[in-house]
């Protein structure tokens, strides 16, 4: 009893959990054939972050463009008609000239920054890099998208070939249930034997029962991932390509993972960034130089007023004191690139324990392959050997059924052990970002 909860528990732990209670509905045989490389598509397609991803690069290419403005010329049209009463004068709250003439008039006015001794340029770099986080900030996203996808498809393909473990093992046991029904009617075998064989029986459909419906929960799993509100009945396509073993050593894997991660990527380009905007506010105190010039023509004025107007000028705005203003900022820009350094530092830690554990998550899995499989050609050795017994009246059903179970269990271990590698190495790829 206690190896038979065993295999059920073992049973339910490679199997996806249940998403409902629900009795389960055998697979639609007609459902649409679908390989990994098509689910990937269908994901990049219609899954909303993808889309997201691309929209903030965008947004932060315009940032680009806002910051670059700067550094062209800005030009305006200007229309002013002015009616005043004859003579009249502001009388308060101006310095400027107050006479006031009545005129219709239009012009034109530029102006062009010459230098800020580099703050502006700081600025356009440090949008620059922004940007370029921004394009692998939404690499990074796809590879997310890719890598959950991949993890289903072949969880759908595992619970798949669970499931046929299990519809096999019912078979057999079905026919040991008619066998020994018939020997138990020519009085052969005993009603205890024929017991046992019942009781197997309704264990194997259990397992068959569950394994059907965790089938469907990961085929839902699955289409909910591709963007399918409702589960679609796919017949997923299994590659056929031979299992590689992983590398030998992990420190190769480690440093390309280190060069390759866009989210590595992302984090050098914000500290970049970050840095060129440190720059730009410590280049607040330097002086600021703008040429300016005007050029119109009054149609209508006062004689006072010629009809032609224009002048040129040089404008340098040098600051002196703000009350500690751009001292603030320029500390806080400094704390800031800090922060990203930091930030980088981890995640290269963490890129680094995480190849680590995946390698070695990989090792393991490829090692178990070998084992399953000698436990399963030895399960089957044993059960051959105990059916014969058993045939032969040396043997009870006690041990026989033992043997099913055996050989089940080791069937079920088998099956997973290629799938869980192969998601192992996934898994793998993930961490290396191997292109895809």
């Amino acid at each position: 009893m206690i190896q038979r909860a065993i295999l059920l528990g073992l049973f339910l732990a490679l199997a996806c959990r249940s998403a409902n209670s629900q009795a389960p509905t055998p697979p639609n045989p007609s459902g649409t054939s679908l390989t990994l490389a098509q689910a990937e598509a269908i994901a990049l397609k219609n899954n909303p972050q993808i889309t997201i991803g691309r929209l903030r690069a965008l947004v932060a290419g315009q940032f680009v463009r806002e910051v670059r403005s700067a550094l062209m010329p800005n030009a305006n049209l200007s229309l002013t008609a002015v009616d005043s009463n004859p003579g009249s004068r502001m009388s308060a709250g101006f310095l400027n000239n107050p006479v006031l003439f009545p005129r219709a008039a239009g012009g034109a006015a530029v102006s062009q920054l010459v230098t800020d001794f580099g703050r502006t340029t700081n600025l356009l770099s440090s949008s620059e890099f922004g940007a370029k986080a921004e394009d692998e900030n939404a690499a990074a996203t796809r590879a997310d998208i890719l890598l959950v996808v991949d993890q289903a498809f072949y969880n759908s393909l595992d619970t798949k070939a669970l499931m046929q473990v299990a519809d096999e093992t019912v078979k057999a046991r079905q026919t040991l249930v008619e066998k020994v029904q018939a020997l138990t009617n020519a009085k052969l075998k005993s009603e205890i034997d024929l017991s046992f064989s019942k009781v197997e029986l309704a264990r194997a459909q259990l397992l068959q029962l569950e394994s059907r419906n965790n089938y469907e929960t990961s085929l839902a799993s699955l289409s909910a991932i591709l963007g399918f509100a409702d589960q679609q009945n796919f017949q997923l396509v299994e590659e056929t390509s031979p299992i590689a073993p992983p590398a030998l050593d992990v420190a190769p894997l480690i440093q390309q993972a280190l060069q390759q991660r866009p989210e590595i990527k992302a984090l050098q380009y914000d500290v970049e960034s970050a840095q060129k905007f440190g720059s730009a506010e410590h280049d607040l105190w330097r002086p600021a130089v703008n040429a300016l010039g005007v050029v119109g023509q009054a149609p209508i004025r006062d004689d006072h007023i010629p009809s032609w107007y224009g002048a040129v000028g040089v404008n340098v705005n040098i600051p002196i004191f703000n009350g500690f203003l751009f001292n603030a900022r320029a500390k806080a820009a400094d704390l800031q690139t800090e922060v990203q350094r930091q930030k980088l530092l981890d995640m290269r830690n963490n890129v680094a324990r995480d190849v680590r554990s995946a390698w070695e998550d990989s090792n393991r899995a490829f090692q178990r392959l070998s084992v399953t499989q000698q436990m399963r050609e030895q399960a089957g050795l044993a059960l051959d050997l105990a059916q014969a017994r058993y045939n032969l009246g040396l043997g009870s059903i006690v041990e026989f059924t033992e043997a099913e179970l055996q050989k089940t269990e080791a069937d079920i271990a088998d099956t997973d052990a290629t799938y869980q590698y192969r998601l192992t190495k996934i898994a793998l790829d993930f961490t290396m970002a191997v292109p895809k």
